[in-house]
């Protein structure tokens, strides 16, 4: 009786499992027969309305932060930022990979230098001992590297796999290589420290290289890369063991804690706008790896559940536009430029709520940082970009060839 209660469960769960890739499958055909302008629009609007948020909430931060002439100058600086972000936006949309294809080699070079240079005297600048900026004009803004070398590698790597075509999933000749190069500018972020950057960069390469083509079992080598850099950075980074002992509970951290209780404080509607005072009270970096906190302060569960419901139709919006794109290198490098914004806000979520190990990173359009907010910026715009091409028919795994393209 036993047997025949587990085979008949086991047959219910094929079944279930068979049901639901059917019904995936239907659902993938039918969106890749729609015009993707329409999710292509929603997303503009979308990352429109976060970048103005995030204006919002920084504002709100240096309201009580700052005196009156500084605080001035920190709105001057933030439009500045934010109005070149949008300025990035729709530069990207007017180019969109393919008019930047030719340039990619060259593209990555410059990537891979900026990844160096952090590191040489004259250009580094070292904060809190890590070296993750340079400046390039003497006392001129300073420049994340690895923030730029994540929207580059994104379009190598797409275009590394429509090149290669089938050959993709040969291990020998072109998984490995392909993964080889990444891995190259994934060991210069880690260096710096800067495990959960080296973490994000390898997570967005290894899965549009996955989506590109790549076997399963082969991607499972990315899988172990990033098991590798845990526990590397474990035994080589002090400050990396601590903050999985306070992610892990057995240890405390005050930043952490104060964070929790910001949120916590909040209640459902927040304590109102610019009347936060945890900012003040020794809970550091609000405006960049707590701003979620700030939010959960200010305009409480309400303005949370606000700011993933942006980044829920992010998502939302940004799959829909992929699967209506007909051109494939187009289409990697969309869903390849849009996953990696997602991936780095659902980081920052984790990290503030404590799904996560305690880790500087910014919420994309919200955080303080130029940066982080030019380079999603320009992601976001190259892939909207990426939404207008639908002329060229995206090929089939046995009818596109690397002179195709």
């Amino acid at each position: 009786m036993s047997g025949a209660r587990s085979s008949s469960q086991g047959g219910w769960a094929a079944s279930l499992v068979a049901g639901v890739a059917g019904w995936a499958r239907d659902a993938g055909v039918r969106a890749r027969e729609r015009d993707p302008s329409g999710p292509r629009t929603a997303l503009l609007w979308t990352v429109l309305a976060l970048i103005v948020f995030g204006f919002m909430i920084q504002m709100s931060h240096a309201a009580t932060t700052l005196p009156r002439e500084a605080f001035l100058d920190e709105m001057g600086q933030q439009l500045q930022f934010r109005i070149g972000g949008i300025v990035l936006l729709f530069l990207g949309m007017w180019l969109g990979p393919r008019r930047i294809e030719p340039l990619i080699p060259a593209l990555t070079v410059f990537s891979l230098l900026g990844l160096i240079l952090v590191f040489v005297p004259g250009f580094e600048q070292a904060v809190n001992g890590s070296h993750r900026w340079i400046r390039v004009f003497g006392r001129g803004p300073s420049i994340q590297p690895s923030e730029i070398a994540r929207v580059v590698f994104v379009l190598w790597v797409a275009r590394r796999c429509v090149l290669l075509d089938e050959r993709v999933e040969n291990l020998r000749s072109g998984f490995v290589p392909t993964l080889a190069f990444g891995l190259m500018a994934t060991a210069l972020i880690l260096k710096e420290p800067d495990l959960g950057g080296a973490l994000l960069f390898l997570l967005c390469f290894g899965t549009t290289l996955f989506v590109g083509g790549a076997r399963m079992q082969h991607v499972a080598l990315v899988i172990a890369a990033c098991i590798l850099l845990v526990l590397i950075a474990l035994n080589s980074f002090g400050h990396v063991a601590e903050r999985f002992a306070v992610w892990m509970g057995d240890s405390t951290n005050d930043q952490v804690t104060r964070a929790a209780e910001a949120m916590a404080s909040g209640d459902f509607f927040g304590v109102g706008f610019t009347q936060g005072g945890f900012r003040n009270a020794g809970l550091q970096y609000m405006q960049t790896d707590y701003a979620l906190a700030l939010v959960g302060e200010e305009l409480g569960l309400f303005g949370i559940w606000l700011v993933v419901g942006l980044f829920a139709a992010f998502i939302w919006n940004a799959q829909a536009m992929v699967l209506g794109i007909r051109d494939r290198f187009a289409a990697l490098c969309a869903f390849g430029l849009s996953i990696s914004v997602a991936f780095q806000a659902m980081v920052h979520l984790q990290v503030v709520t404590g799904l996560a190990p305690p880790k500087g990173m910014a919420l994309p359009f919200l955080s303080d940082g130029g940066s982080a907010l030019l380079a999603a910026c320009l992601a976001v715009g190259l892939a909207l970009g990426a939404g207008r091409v639908r002329s060229r028919a995206l090929p089939s795994s046995d009818s596109h060839s690397p002179s195709s393209h």
